[in-house]
């Protein structure tokens, strides 16, 4: 079956390609401000689209701040960055109450969490009533405040970074969380060139000049239209079973005919399937088409499912990580 077939999806609100935006201008404006980035970039304007939150892994010095903060500013939403550390509160994160004598009653004061894009850097160094915290406004859109609940802005788009584990003073974070998370992204060092490149970018020879100041692409009510755009990107059947034998043979490779068994302590949850979903509309959106590929499912598999998949000793062993056993699945399992 032909996985470019329009008519393998029904769907009579799907767009045509001619209604779709030019989303080139907004990576444009981002590779303006970090060089050398691209694939990064992208898959964070993905995760937008598609509505879901961002782990980036990688070392100090990576413009993983920079990044973030140009985003917000190209889409005009609000910003907040919280630094994590083993010290962190929840209440430094959600807010708090605040008693007034002269009234007798407690008002609530908001934290930094109530904002559009949230940067929560170096995530893992941080204490676990911290990360239920941010769990329940990853998962819910909201936070509790004693007994007062508060809605999150829309959209609510939590891009968090970590150092590697092997790092002193950091932690696994728990499977619940990560689950969470649509991707997670590993970002290694520039190129050559691109390091030339960055040096001539405003702002990174003079660490106290200010950022460049461009009129923003879209606002907070493109965004939201730009989502309900990617969920009504076309996936034919063939691809969505494609897509379910994916996430299965993580779980029961033995059925796949792929001898993996030993190599996999946990497989990819049904939140996966609905993650991969989402991010292939997203890359499909990006590409400027308005039908899912196999091409695009392939393209954010391994950002989608590596935080997803737990290997086992046996893999540690053999010096295989989760990337590696998820690139024998994407060879084996057939593309329509």
């Amino acid at each position: 079956m032909d996985a470019a077939d329009p008519d393998d999806a029904p769907g009579p609100a799907a767009p045509s390609a001619a209604d779709l935006p030019d989303l080139s201008p907004l990576i444009d404006r981002l590779e303006a401000a970090v060089v050398g980035q691209r694939p990064l970039l992208s898959r964070m304007v993905i995760a937008l689209l598609a509505g879901g939150h961002v782990l980036i892994e990688g070392v100090p010095g990576l413009a993983k701040t920079r990044a973030v903060r140009a985003l917000a500013r190209a889409l005009d939403l609000p910003f907040r960055r919280i630094q994590f550390t083993p010290d962190l509160l929840p209440a430094d994160l959600t807010g708090t109450q605040v008693y007034h004598p002269q009234t007798g009653r407690f008002d609530v004061k908001q934290g930094p969490i109530v904002a559009s894009v949230l940067l929560a850097d170096e995530i893992n160094r941080a204490p676990a009533k911290v990360q239920s915290a941010l769990l329940e406004a990853m998962q819910e859109g909201q936070v509790t405040i004693g007994d007062e609940t508060i809605r999150l802005p829309d959209p609510f788009f939590v891009l968090a970074t970590q150092n590697p584990i092997e790092q002193e003073g950091t932690y696994p974070l728990p499977e619940a969380q990560l689950d969470r998370f649509l991707m997670k992204l590993l970002v290694g060092y520039p190129d050559r060139d691109a390091e030339l490149a960055m040096l001539d970018l405003p702002g990174v020879a003079d660490a106290h000049a200010p950022e460049e100041d461009r009129a923003p692409l879209f606002g907070p009510a493109e965004v939201r239209a730009l989502r309900a755009l990617t969920g009504s990107i076309r996936v034919a059947p063939a691809l969505k079973g494609y897509i379910v034998d994916l996430i299965r043979a993580t779980r029961a490779p033995h059925e796949y005919g792929l001898d993996l068994g030993p190599l996999i302590e946990l497989g990819a949850s049904p939140r996966a399937t609905l993650a991969l979903v989402r991010s292939s509309q997203g890359h499909a959106l990006l590409s400027g088409r308005d039908y899912v590929t196999p091409f695009d499912v392939k393209s954010v598999a391994r950002d989608v499912l590596r935080h997803r998949l737990l290997v086992s000793y046996e893999a540690d062993a053999e010096g295989l990580c989760p990337d590696d056993v998820l690139g024998r699945i994407l060879d084996h399992i057939r593309v329509p």
